[in-house]
């Protein structure tokens, strides 16, 4: 019975439940989804209507936590939003992890859900377990026409901070999403320079996530400030060495003429960066770069002795001449 009533939501069969005997708001046990989540969430509208009409539970929770109008909302299914808004769901009800239906629908791109949903109501300021807000899923996702119509219902949400310090603008500048960062910037942030907890700018993510589009207009337009160290004590030359970003390290000794030997406070160069964490194709670009092997951290270490292994020794000796310095280790 059960595994029948559950196929018959996911079909949008309408006169399987004309049966009275039908129990509306029997819970599936793999994931405690009632018929209406299931309609909810695959877009029957019509089904929707009738389930709620005949009494089912418009707030019953599955075991994520989510309800028909979270289903609905990250499903992209505007007419069930909808009708069920009508029978009185909650707008901003909470899944696991204090999700709710508007986060959801803005890891999507459909617009007229999320007009919907702050149409009726939904608080933009609220904030996840990990202190992300809906502004902040618009803008890791890009999509610049949700993050305007969020920015117009509520512009007091571009510099909410979640609880690891990350701004929206960290979040568009990790992901790449240039248009979303131009945006942030055009409409008046106040600095580029904000650090999160690791100490960490959005300049500095931009660079370790290669993103170089982003990371020139963050420098043009505000002047990001290339000396910054995050606390480890690596600046954006470093962070684009250790995640192996040639697009950034190419940008910023090329375009930017950083200083390829430049150390950090804590003493790492470059390509002491790269050899710690074994990036071939960025200490081959280094070398050729003019990176001076030889040069030593705070506890006097060079790049080789970083390593804990000898393929950085032998990659040296067989593909870099001009490391001599490796042949006598």
């Amino acid at each position: 019975m059960a595994d029948d009533l559950f196929k018959a939501a996911q079909r949008g069969d309408l006169d399987y439940f004309k049966n009275p005997e039908i129990p509306l708001n029997t819970s599936y046990e793999k994931s405690g989804d009632t018929a209406l989540h299931i309609a909810a969430r695959c877009g029957h509208a019509a089904l929707v209507e009738h389930l709620l009409l005949s009494g089912a539970d418009v707030e019953k929770s599955n075991l994520d936590g989510k309800r028909p109008l979270h289903e609905a909302a990250q499903a992209s299914q505007l007419e069930c939003v909808q009708i069920l808004l009508q029978f009185g769901a909650q707008v901003d009800s909470l899944k696991r992890a204090d999700w709710t239906p508007l986060m959801l629908a803005c890891t999507k791109d459909s617009i007229e859900v999320i007009q919907q949903i702050l149409k009726s109501g939904a608080n933009v300021s609220l904030k996840n377990k990990d202190g992300w807000t809906p502004f902040h899923i618009a803008c890791r996702e890009g999509h610049l026409d949700i993050v305007r119509l969020l920015y117009d219902h509520n512009n007091t949400v571009m510099n909410t901070a979640s609880k690891n310090g990350r701004t929206p603008l960290h979040t568009a500048a990790l992901h790449g999403c240039h248009s979303v960062v131009t945006f942030l910037l055009n409409v008046g942030l106040s600095t580029v320079d904000t650090t999160d907890s690791s100490g960490s700018t959005p300049l500095m993510d931009a660079i370790k996530s290669d993103h170089v589009e982003v990371a020139q207009t963050l420098i043009s337009t505000q002047k990001g400030d290339l000396c910054r160290e995050d606390n480890a004590g690596l600046g954006p030359l470093q962070l684009a060495a250790q995640g192996g970003c040639l697009k950034s390290l190419k940008f910023l000794v090329e375009s930017l003429k950083v200083y390829v030997n430049s150390m950090s406070s804590k003493g790492f160069t470059p390509l002491f960066v790269a050899a710690k964490e074994g990036q071939l194709g960025v200490i081959s670009y280094l070398v050729c770069a003019g990176a001076d092997v030889n040069v030593t951290d705070t506890k006097g270490r060079t790049g080789t002795q970083s390593t804990k292994q000898g393929f950085l020794q032998n990659y040296c000796i067989t593909h870099c001449s001009r490391w001599s310095a490796f042949r006598d280790l």
